[in-house]
């Protein structure tokens, strides 16, 4: 086994992209936390999108144990499950590069102009997710984008206009991925060991705690989701997502 493709090699290498987002992400966390803490306080809710494995990172930022309740997830397969297009749309491997999708999504999703949005994109250029930053500031909503800054001003950007989501957001959350994502080069080309997800998911969990810090300063009780695991969990989420009825996708 080659020593610089191993587990302990990767745990180097994301380990480092940790410390580099750890010590040059620390003012926009907060950037973005004051967003989202401005769009709570004025009865909004976040609304989390991204296409393929960014979509993993809108999971953990809506409808997870020890994250906010008033969050709402917005994926690709709603074109199906509220918008009655046939299953086989979400076949089209090149579904997230058309911006015509973005409106519908829009159009489908339950979206309040308090809302706060948060976008996810590690090449941040597809059509679908710059549309959709398109969109969100047209409407006035704040952005916040998570994306990889390495990887986005060294590719072309695949959107009409030639922009990016980091041109877009409000607060540009840098990922600290590499280009490519992946972080061990091997011999014959190519890499592995994918950086975005993780970093990605740090960053996602540093803006939450930074909110409900915000929240518990003010005296509010911040409305956080228990996991539906443990004893009383799920009646407390209940008794939580109600307060949001027909806002966030749990209670419609």
């Amino acid at each position: 086994m080659t020593t610089e493709i191993g587990a302990a090699a990767y745990l180097t290498a994301v380990t480092a992209a940790i410390d580099r987002v750890a010590t040059t992400q620390t003012d926009a966390v907060r950037r973005a936390a004051d967003l989202i803490t401005t769009a709570l306080d004025r009865g909004g809710v976040v609304q989390a999108f991204g296409c393929g494995h960014s979509e993993a990172l809108s999971m953990e930022i809506a409808g997870r144990a020890g994250g906010l309740v008033p969050s709402n997830r917005i994926a690709l397969r709603d074109l199906v499950l509220y918008g009655g297009a046939d299953r086989t749309v979400l076949e089209n491997p090149l579904l997230e590069r058309d911006p015509t999708v973005a409106h519908r999504l829009y159009e489908l999703a339950p979206v309040k102009p308090d809302d706060v949005f948060v976008l996810t994109s590690n090449s941040g250029v597809n059509g679908v997710i710059v549309e959709f930053a398109l969109l969100a500031k047209e409407h006035g909503h704040p952005l916040i984008g998570i994306t990889s800054l390495d990887h986005t001003t060294r590719v072309t950007p695949g959107h009409p206009s030639g922009r990016r989501l980091a041109d877009l957001a409000d607060v540009v959350l840098d990922n600290g991925a590499p280009y490519g994502d992946a972080a061990l080069p091997l011999p014959g080309g190519g890499a592995v060991g994918a950086i975005s997800s993780i970093t990605g998911a740090l960053l996602a969990q540093q803006v939450v705690a930074e909110v409900v810090a915000r929240l518990l300063d003010a005296g509010t009780r911040p409305p956080v989701y228990l996991s539906a695991n443990v004893p009383g969990g799920r009646e407390q989420n209940s008794e939580l997502e109600a307060r949001y009825a027909g806002r966030i996708r749990r209670t419609a």
